[in-house]
Order: C-alpha cells, then sequence, then structure tokens
C-alpha cells in the first residue's frame, strides 16, 4: 500500500507490505544517505516480513542532516501509532547506515520526553550501523547506543569500514540494553561479499531479522 505521510509543509512518501492476516507488530524501515526505501535490502527484508506476518512500512527520507531525519522518523512512528488502519501494539524501529542512526536517535528522545511508560517502541534493528566515519575510528557515534533500554539488534559487516568490529562490541558492552551482534562475515558496508551473491547475503539478514523479533515479541507475552 502506497501512502504519503504528512511532514511539515511536505510528504513522505511510504509502502506498506501487508500481511494476509492482521498484524499486530510493525516494522518502521528506513535507508541510509544514499537511496531510498526502494534499496534492493529494505524491500527485500519488507517483503520477508510481511510473508511472515510481520506489518512492514517502508519510507524515503532524503537528506544527509541528521536531526532532519530523526524527525522524519519521528513523525512516521506517530502515523503508524495513530493509524485506524492497522491499529499496532507496537513496532520496532529499524534502519540501514545512517537511517539506523536515525533510529536510535528517535528512541533516545522518545524515551526522555516519555513520563507515561508508553511502550509502543519495542526494540532497535541496526543494519550496517555506522559507528564511526571510515578510517576515524577516534569519534564513535555511540552516545544514543548507550542511553537506549529497549532490545537492539546489530546486522553488521565483519568488514564494514564504517564499524570495526572490537569498536561496536566494545559498545555494546557498555549499553544497559539487550543487545545481540550478528555479523556478516567478510561483508563490507554496504553488505557486500566477494563470492556471494546479493540475495544470499540478503536471506541472512532477514534470517537474523526475522527470528529476533520473534524472541523479542514473544518475551514480552
Amino acid at each position: 500500500v502506497k501512502v504519503k505521510i504528512p511532514f511539515g509543509n511536505k510528504y513522505l512518501d511510504a509502502i506498506i507490505s501487508v500481511p494476509e492476516k492482521k498484524s499486530t507488530y510493525g516494522v518502521i524501515l528506513t535507508h541510509g544517505a544514499g537511496g531510498d526505501m526502494n534499496f534492493p535490502h529494505l524491500v527485500s527484508l519488507a517483503s520477508c516480513l510481511a510473508s511472515h506476518g510481520v506489518l512492514c512500512l517502508r519510507f524515503t527520507c532524503k537528506g544527509l542532516n541528521i536531526a532532519y531525519r530523526t524527525k522524519a522518523f519521528k513523525t512516521v512512528v506517530e502515523y503508524l501509532k495513530l493509524s485506524d488502519d492497522y491499529k499496532l501494539s507496537g513496532v520496532f524501529l529499524a534502519g540501514r547506515s545512517m537511517g539506523s542512526r536515525a533510529a536510535a536517535s528517535v528512541i533516545r528522545q522518545l524515551s526522555q520526553n516519555d513520563d507515561d511508560g508508553d511502550d509502543f517502541i519495542q526494540g532497535l534493528v541496526c543494519l550496517s550501523y555506522p559507528l564511526h566515519r571510515p578510517k576515524l575510528q577516534s569519534k564513535l557515534r555511540d552516545e544514543d547506543l548507550l542511553f537506549i533500554r529497549c532490545p537492539v539488534l546489530f546486522v553488521s559487516g565483519s568488514a564494514d569500514e564504517m564499524c570495526e568490529k572490537k569498536l561496536l562490541e566494545g559498545v555494546a558492552s557498555k549499553m544497559k540494553a539487550p543487545k545481540k551482534i550478528h555479523w556478516i562475515d567478510k561483508a563490507n558496508h554496504g553488505m557486500a561479499v566477494k563470492g556471494r551473491t546479493t540475495d544470499d547475503v540478503m536471506e541472512e539478514i532477514n534470517a537474523q531479522v526475522f527470528s529476533w523479533l520473534g524472541e523479542n515479541i514473544e518475551l514480552q507475552h
């Protein structure tokens, strides 16, 4: 289902992949600094989730300003929360690269402004989280991650030039949230692996995300 979500004086383009049976939980998914919601990894994950009964809304928000991207993501969360068409009990926020930074930022902001213990947001999925700039490992983008309390899944390439393995493991060890890291062996930031097809890598990512969602939905019920 194609939707346009009001955002300031514009609209955000989004596509909702709706499962055959009514879904209780949803995933909101967005892209990295380049590309849009039709980035192959996002399309593949959305159709995998919907075919397994999890609603998935993916949206496009261009712009390299993280505050702007975060604001857009927050608007999409509100939209889905108030939607009468899909009456969800909760959502997981997910993003690729810069999109996962925006998702983390939304969760931190909402948890800080939130006095009524709203548990609509159930968890965070970070695909290729950009922990640092390439070759610039002294400045880590970890401040939001350290504040988050809900479950977090990282899926990263072991050869990601923007997420040194030891550094992410170090950040994860300091996090208060329940977390899991799945390393895609020899994958770079774009999740490309020499000798493996894109579809093969995407299947591994999708399977990890789906099984982690299942574990976390069960834990809460």
